[in-house]
């Protein structure tokens, strides 16, 4: 029986892509879950996460809103340890405060509060991203190592209109604040372009990229971190649980171009059209370095890229989302 057998934690945005294999890791390892979602009511939302071994006796399920302050206040009392993931993450966008900003950055504030307000809380866990890390006017190049001590620049990102960065960078940025004012114990997880198998019926904004250029959409120009989505859930509760982790953790297995993406899929699966063309004719942006000596220190370890893409599609196969 492990340590962690018996405790209470809750997770925020409990049906995300995310957080559900976040809410399946933990229920393995003994713990009792409270998952927080929108409407816990909507079976599209939550059946896969009633179907998790151990949440018939271990999960229970609240509703709360991002928006609506005090609204995490009872899955949140009496829990030891918070993962907030709930955050919208959205690449194109009509109202990018209301869709945005207003979820991520007052959202992270509400879940803060309710954690204060629970003497109980011993660590709380947020999930932000490499997005809040490496947009700024700092030049990036193949030799560039980008790491946790670099902030993306909230001005820069307006200027770009890179919204969704924006709101990660606003929301990292605030609980950075707010945690030190109430001398909260937090660590951060800043994890890059994240695929591998959906635990969830749909589609989500993270590997809509790899279902694209499964379907022979020309592939954008632009070089990013890719990791797993194992790999994200397992670094969240090894935060967690490692009672020496500290500040924020920067993953990514392999920072690669997207024509790489599509190279290794047309390698997996030869018979599929995947597309070798780029949306523009520009020459394509390089790949940068980022640091995993913070991420191998917390003992994350990797799963290959190739993999992880293999496991995506197959994922959207067993859900119908493909048909091939």
């Amino acid at each position: 029986m492990s340590s962690e057998e018996g405790k209470v934690v809750c997770v925020t945005g409990a049906s995300g892509f995310i957080a559900s294999w976040i809410v399946k890791f933990l229920l393995q390892r003994g713990y009792t879950v409270r998952g927080t979602l929108r409407d816990p009511s909507n079976p599209k939302k939550v059946d896969h996460l009633l179907k998790l071994d151990g949440a018939k006796e271990r999960l229970q399920l609240f509703k709360a809103d991002l928006l609506e302050e005090g609204s995490f206040d009872s899955a949140i009392e009496g829990c030891d340890g918070v993962f907030h993931t709930a955050s919208p993450v959205r690449f194109v966008v009509n109202d990018p405060q209301v869709e945005l900003i207003d979820p991520a950055l007052k959202g992270t504030l509400n879940v803060l509060k309710s954690c204060a307000r629970s003497p109980s809380v011993k660590r709380v866990i947020l999930t932000s991203s490499v997005s809040a890390v490496k947009f700024s006017s700092r030049p990036i190049t193949p030799e560039v190592v980008v790491d946790e001590t670099w902030f993306s620049d909230p001005d820069f990102c307006r200027e770009s209109e890179l919204w969704y960065t924006l709101s990660k960078t606003l929301a990292e940025a605030a609980a950075w604040k707010f945690v030190n004012e109430n001398n909260i114990d937090m660590v951060v997880i800043n994890p890059s372009m994240v695929v591998g198998p959906l635990l969830q019926p749909e589609i989500n904004e993270s590997v809509e990229p790899i279902l694209n250029l499964i379907n022979g959409v020309p592939f954008p120009n632009n070089a990013f971190g890719w990791l797993d989505v194992k790999d994200v859930a397992d670094a969240h509760i090894l935060a967690y649980e490692i009672a020496s982790a500290n500040g924020r953790y920067c993953l990514a297995e392999r920072v690669v171009h997207y024509s790489e993406i599509a190279r290794i899929l047309r390698d997996l699966y030869p018979t599929i059209q995947i597309s070798d063309k780029c949306v523009n004719d520009e020459p394509y942006v390089p790949p940068y370095q980022l640091s995993k000596e913070k991420a191998n220190s917390l003992g994350v370890k990797f799963t290959p890229l190739e993999v992880s893409l293999k496991e995506t599609v197959e994922s959207f196969r067993e859900k119908n989302i493909l048909d091939f």
